[in-house]
């Protein structure tokens, strides 16, 4: 079986797994355990990144070492991580040049080879159980910000990407972090009111252009945003143009602060 057959074939199995869970499940709750040993006998849950069994996490020990969490010293403002410790307080190159509508971001970790296969797979491949591994990481890297919010908002998709996708991976992330922080999740305040072209493989300053005026909050929703103290949350920051424009919307909507929690973040090596 060549590569692609076979992480075709993974996925397929996770896909399925996850369907028959749920039928099993609605059976009764007199049973309840049983549809969870069925499964891990028959369909056992793959790796993500090396496709070996893993014991539900959806990653594997080895592959967790190589995943890099981000943590201090780093930039105040936007949570790139330092080589050395400049001091508290200290903002990067990027930060200063370029200051963004948000008050600060904080990643979970870098965007390397296995953060980014996690991230595909949540968002094109139904690899809904990584949610939660993934939410609870982002919990821990945010806080700070999640200590002074009052509630958090997923990056939205435009209706027609949503209804190809059947869910936002952004509200899935979101929901597992609202759970542990006890934070309300406003999934309807901020819409995506124009398709984009898909980030990937654009300049910087084609990124901004891309989302420009693509977020707005309803006259209607203004109130669930008003006077709040906002995290946005999505899966990955590479430029920052998408998380800018949906703070500058909320903004516009009279938050009182935005900030950004993010699973992954792209750190350029110099």
């Amino acid at each position: 079986m060549s590569g692609l057959d076979q992480q075709a074939s993974s996925h397929s199995s996770n896909r399925l797994r996850s369907r028959l869970f749920v039928a099993l499940s609605a059976c009764g709750t007199a049973l309840a355990s049983l549809p969870r040993i069925a499964l891990d006998i028959a369909l056992p849950t793959l790796c993500v990144s090396c496709r070996e069994p893993v014991a539900g996490e959806g990653v594997c020990a080895a592959c967790w070492a190589k995943l890099s969490f981000i943590a201090p010293p780093f930039c105040a403002r936007l949570g790139i991580p330092f080589v050395y410790d400049p001091g508290p307080g200290l903002l990067s190159m990027q930060a200063i040049a370029s200051p963004p509508a948000y008050q600060r971001a904080r990643a979970a970790v870098r965007y390397d080879d296995v953060a980014r296969t996690m991230v595909h797979a949540l968002k094109y491949q139904d690899r809904t159980d990584l949610a939660p591994t993934m939410g609870r990481w982002m919990a821990r890297a945010g806080q700070e910000l999640l200590g002074d919010a009052d509630a958090l908002i997923p990056v939205p998709l435009h209706w027609r990407r949503g209804w190809s996708r059947r869910y936002n991976q952004s509200g899935a992330l979101a929901r597992v972090i609202g759970k542990s922080s006890h934070l309300p999740v406003v999934g309807h305040a901020l819409h995506r009111v124009r398709p984009t072209q898909q980030q990937v493989g654009l300049s910087r300053s084609e990124r901004a252009l891309n989302v420009q005026g693509a977020f707005k909050v309803p006259p209607e929703n203004k109130s669930a945003v008003q006077g709040r103290r906002i995290v946005l949350i999505d899966d990955v920051l590479t430029s920052g143009a998408t998380v800018d424009a949906c703070a500058r919307a909320l903004l516009r909507a009279r938050a009182a602060s935005v900030d950004v929690l993010v699973f992954s973040r792209v750190v350029d090596t110099l």
